[in-house]
């Protein structure tokens, strides 16, 4: 599991020797740098006024204050970007293109996209080539596709991060990167790549400009995971969720290099939740389960609204009957996604793991209300039919009563549309071949219920007409009714 997510950073303004474009317009004489006494200038090589650069600064160091505590609201992200726009009013008669740009990135910060796209897209009108703003107003734009027009985000990332930034931008280069990984694919382009080659290229890039930008990192290691899966023949679509499915383990010495990049990050920074996320995720294919929860866990702590590792805890407590802590994670990410199918069909499988007798129709109930939801969110898909079923055969059928015996007609319709959506899906194989079994069982019982129940009342008659032939008889010998047999005589 892989979060495609923006990563951004303030645009810093740099400085150079002389004073590129000329005067910092009508805010008085150029600024220079304190420690070189160079000029410093904006993208486009203009000297920055005084008043624009101490408004600048000021802006980074409410920036920094807010992303530090981690108190971004909608006040404070607008109390930032105020201040960078300031500092683009301050250097009049040019654009601050820097300024415009982390206006933009604070109003991102709140999840304020619309916001954000516009000061991203005024940044990159002044100035073309300012490939940060490139790099946002793409990766939004994949977004919106619903990650379909993964082609065209490739090249708007290209254009950014190789062509205007000359591999200079390390997030360019790793969203470049991520995106080559997703798309995956297996034929040479024209300079002879593959797509997971194109981004090891990207990250190893990255990292030879910053050897401590995590993002990298990360994706050097899913990289590596997921060579190594390519190589173990793995198929990447999602089995059902039932463990039922068996996939092919990789040989562990391939995943040693994954494991191996994500220890160097985590020593350079440990509070980085994606990597810790990483690290879980190649635990989980060496098959070290408590070791993937302490890592998913870490990640999830680190960054709570992290959709991924609150996934993955969950998937991995559910695997060993961890059920409450699984509830309680799905849960944290239902609260992010309120339509994901998965959530929905994961909190499902852990409340039904959690029924007993103390709680049986308020479990049977809720675990019920998560897989319609999930079916009607996607009503496509196998994995809802077969664990509907199951719950229909193992806790609805089972509470007794005059419904047993439809529920149990229930779960085997079920079972049966899990088998017509499922079709010839090999990671469907062993649940088809399960559901069969299991319907076939579901009618051995239907029909033992019924012959028990023809047999009882066939005994019942039989027994009443033997006891009425016998008092018919002994009346006609006028005799005396004889004691049980091996009993006491009549009284006298």
């Amino acid at each position: 599991m892989k979060r495609f997510s923006i990563l951004v950073a303030t645009a810093a303004l740099t400085a150079a020797v002389g004073c590129g474009g000329g005067g910092g317009g009508t805010g008085g004489k150029p600024a220079v740098d304190p420690k070189t006494g160079a000029a410093i200038v904006d993208s486009k090589g203009n000297a920055v006024s005084v008043a624009a650069a101490n408004k600048y600064k000021d802006g980074l160091e409410a920036f920094n204050k807010h992303d530090k505590a981690r108190d971004w609201t909608e006040a404070t992200c607008q109390e930032a970007a105020a201040i960078f726009l300031d500092a683009a009013d301050e250097q009049s008669g040019k654009t601050l293109v820097e300024a415009i740009y982390n206006a933009g990135v604070s109003h991102q910060r709140c999840k304020q996209d619309a916001k954000a796209k516009e000061y991203f897209k005024k940044a990159l009108d002044a100035d073309p080539k300012f490939h940060r703003a490139r790099v946002q107003l793409a990766i939004y734009s994949f977004a919106e596709s619903q990650e379909k027009a993964i082609d065209q985000a490739i090249n708007e990332l290209y254009q950014a991060a190789v062509v205007d930034a000359r591999f200079q931008n390390v997030e360019g280069l790793v969203q470049l990167g991520m995106l080559h990984m997703k798309r995956n694919n297996t034929q040479a382009d024209k300079d002879g790549r593959t797509d997971l080659q194109n981004a090891k290229r990207y990250a190893q890039s990255a990292l030879a400009v910053d050897d401590g930008y995590l993002p990298a990192f990360n994706l050097l290691a899913l990289i590596y995971m997921e060579s190594a899966k390519v190589k173990a023949g793995r198929s990447s679509k999602k089995g059902v969720a039932t463990n039922v499915s068996k996939e092919k383990k990789i040989d562990t010495q391939a995943l040693d290099l994954a494991a191996l990049v994500c220890s160097q990050a985590i020593r350079k920074n440990p509070n980085y939740a994606p990597i810790h996320n990483t690290a879980g995720m190649i635990q989980v294919e060496l098959s070290n389960l408590n070791g993937a929860v302490s890592a998913f866990n870490t990640a999830r702590k680190l960054d709570p609204t992290f959709y991924e590792a609150q996934m993955n805890f969950a998937a991995v407590n559910l695997s060993f009957r961890g059920f409450a802590q699984a509830e309680e994670a799905y849960r944290a990410a239902l609260k992010m996604r309120p339509s994901d199918y998965d959530a929905h069909l994961g909190l499902a499988l852990a409340l039904r793991g959690q029924i007993d007798d103390t709680n049986f129709d308020k479990m049977v109930a809720a675990a019920a209300a998560e897989l319609a939801e999930a079916k009607k969110l996607a009503p496509e898909r196998a994995e809802t039919y077969y664990n509907d079923a199951i719950l229909t055969q193992e806790y609805k059928a089972k509470s007794g009563g005059k419904d047993a015996e439809p529920m149990l007609l229930a779960a085997k319709q079920l079972f049966g549309e899990f088998i017509a959506k499922a079709g010839t899906a090999p990671e469907y194989a062993d649940a088809v071949k399960r559901s069969k079994e299991r319907m076939e069982e579901i009618q051995q019982i239907i029909d033992f219920n019924k012959q028990t129940e023809a047999e009882r009342k066939a005994a019942e008659a039989e027994a009443k007409n033997r006891a009425a032939e016998a008092e018919a008889k002994g009346t006609e010998e006028g005799g005396e009714a004889k004691p049980p047999e091996g009993g006491a005589p009549p009284p006298q």
